[in-house]
């Protein structure tokens, strides 16, 4: 038998006294529930087939029906996601930050060798189009440009 105030081994035990007392923080505290206790008492809900069965429960343990909701909710989606096909084999592993790390310098090396050799390809263009240039330039005579 349960004495009111006082909640059984899954929820936090306390005694709520009901006088006022001026030693009470204002703040009020979240009440915090374990998985067994949750289960427990989903069972037992479960298993009310009376009417107001549940509602003496929830009255016994002091729980909301907002309370049953929710663990109704996760307990079903934990169920779902047990149930959901997981991928065989043996789990990728983290990729090595080093390895990560030449992969993208060796792609920077190889960008920056293809405009090196854009470069060189534009400069002896330039060389041959300055030598032709200059080869035209002596091989007319000195009067006849524009």
């Amino acid at each position: 038998m349960f004495h009111v105030g006082e909640q059984r081994d899954g929820a936090e035990s306390r005694l709520v006294s009901t006088k006022s007392d001026p030693e009470l923080s204002a703040r009020a505290h979240r009440r915090r529930f374990t998985a067994e206790y949750k289960l427990e008492i989903l069972r037992e809900a479960d298993a009310c087939t009376g009417r107001g069965d549940v509602g003496a429960l929830l009255r016994r343990e002091g729980l909301y029906s907002s309370h049953l909701a929710n663990w109704r909710r996760d307990r079903e989606a934990a169920e779902r996601a047990g149930l959901a096909p997981r991928k065989r084999g043996r789990k990728p592993l983290a990729p090595d930050p080093q390895a990560v790390e030449i992969r993208s310098l060796r792609a920077e090396n190889a960008r920056l060798a293809a405009r090196l050799a854009q470069a060189e390809t534009v400069i002896e263009v330039q060389k041959k189009l300055s030598e032709l240039l200059a080869l035209s330039a002596t091989a007319m005579p000195v009067g006849e440009g524009k």
